[in-house]
């Protein structure tokens, strides 16, 4: 039975974002040769570069504390659109930053969901 979206969006955010603090190389997994990345307006696109990108942060440890998830379907090949909003905290950094990600998750024929845009910006005040 397919997952409803709320709640499939609730477990992508829970595993992408646990994955991340935990194993970033993990993520590489979750992106297909056509997947794309814009990361504070920088494009990049295909798995390889993808995670090549994550795994160059200037950061190795963080901690993301999600505040916000919302989801909409998307199309007719059964998409979700998924909207995170949260505070990332890095090891040694008293403030956290404040960041919003949105994930457009495709269906894969394997029945899991692959992520075909990823769109990432810290939100200064």
């Amino acid at each position: 039975a397919a997952m409803e979206p709320d709640a499939l969006a609730k477990a992508f955010v829970n595993h992408y974002y646990s994955t991340f603090d935990a194993n970033r190389a993990g993520l590489a997994s979750l992106y297909q040769d056509s997947s794309m990345l814009s990361f504070e307006g920088q494009k990049f696109l295909g798995a390889h570069n993808i995670s090549a990108k994550l795994n160059a942060l200037p950061f190795q440890q963080c901690q993301h504390n999600i505040t916000t998830v919302d989801c909409q379907p998307s199309g007719p090949s059964g998409g979700v659109l998924v909207f995170a909003s949260g505070n990332l905290q890095l090891a040694g950094e008293q403030h956290a930053l404040k960041f919003s990600q949105m994930f457009h998750l495709m269906p894969t024929p394997q029945g899991s969901f692959y992520v075909l845009n990823d769109i990432f910006r810290l939100n200064y005040a």
